[in-house]
């Protein structure tokens, strides 16, 4: 939300769903003992494409299991929330004998159901980015850590924050598992809680520029003291830094978020974000091909629960005592476009 499911926004309604085989044109799957090239076809269910955190971490997870000689069935949700899509690819991939489902789940308690039924079948379920509601309804899940993710901003802005903090809270839908993750997170490394005097205000964003631009002008109409901007994601963050130049407060704003995008940490460069937590969308891939890779081999599930993929502070004003990199060493680093 980018927020994944917040990741950036996005998710699923028109589902697209194709199957491709390494050096083939066949769409069709197959089945079978082993994890030989061609005897394996796993299913990967991701959300909106468009987005390029989602597009990422197909993409990288489609390569990782073409580089070992297996097919693919693919399906893109488009609309956020939408997981009726979701379950009918999930069966379909279930009636195609997949070995195994890469899952980025749009919805954290509809799927539980039918990957029930895939993995009553014997069939691999691994979250990526976001978990199913309990994180035990799929063998595995290997995602940013959003809870530390938001604790990183939190206290960078902290230690960067005037003595006065008037602070705005730019979320997404909070039942989602990123968004609410990095909301708590962001306040524990501040050291309050909801409902602290410190927050000006809050508001709920659909994680795209122009929803975070409208919500920042709404706040700042009843707040115009704010100094500290929260940001789910950041898309959101932009459209937040230009309802503040436009009120001539971008330079009395401390503006941090989550995603590490090339464009997001260009703004960090540029100095419209003051720090952002980067994820690694390219490893949750290639960490859930692996761990499919081992089980196909010997039998042996990856570790239950969350397996973090790692997060990174990236900014160009480092505080004592907090680990960071530059966005000169994000922009070596970032997904998406640069």
């Amino acid at each position: 939300m980018k927020v994944t499911r917040v990741a950036a926004a996005g998710l699923a309604a028109g589902i697209f769903l194709s199957a491709t085989a390494c050096g083939s044109d066949d769409g069709g799957s197959s089945s079978g003992g082993g994890s030989d090239s061609g005897d394996v076809t796993i299913g990967i269910v991701e959300l909106n494409l468009s987005n390029p955190f989602f597009g990422t971490l197909q993409k990288a997870t489609e390569s990782a299991a073409t580089a070992k000689g297996w097919k693919t069935m693919k399906a893109e949700a488009k609309v956020p929330g939408d997981s009726a899509t979701q379950v009918t690819a999930i069966e379909n991939m279930i009636a195609n004998k997949v070995k195994a489902i890469v899952l980025d789940p749009a919805n954290p308690t509809a799927l539980n159901p039918v990957v029930k039924k895939a993995r009553d079948q014997g069939i691999l379920v691994i979250t990526v980015n976001a978990t199913l509601t309990p994180i035990e309804g799929a063998d595995a899940t290997f995602a940013t850590d959003n809870t530390a993710a938001g604790k990183l901003i939190g206290q960078w802005a902290k230690a960067s924050a005037p003595a006065k903090p008037r602070i705005a809270m730019l979320d997404f839908d909070l039942s989602d598992g990123p968004a609410g993750g990095r909301h708590n997170g962001f306040l524990e490394g501040y050291g309050i809680k909801d409902g602290d005097p410190s927050i000006a205000g809050s508001a709920l964003t659909k994680g795209t520029i122009e929803t975070g631009q409208s919500a920042m002008e709404n706040l700042l109409s009843a707040h115009p003291d704010i100094n500290v901007v929260y940001t789910i994601n950041e898309p959101v963050a932009r459209g937040a830094n230009t309802a503040l130049k436009n009120k001539g407060l971008a330079d009395k704003a401390t503006v941090v978020s989550v995603d590490g995008a090339c464009s997001g940490v260009q703004d960090v460069k540029d100095g419209i974000i003051g720090a952002t937590a980067m994820q690694f969308p390219s490893k949750m891939g290639q960490l859930a091909v692996d761990a499919i890779s081992k089980y196909l081999a010997d039998g042996t599930k990856p570790t239950a629960g969350l397996n973090d993929s790692g997060t990174t502070l990236i900014t160009d004003k480092p505080v004592d005592g907090l680990e960071s990199q530059t966005s000169d060493w994000g922009l070596q680093n970032c997904w998406g476009e640069k």
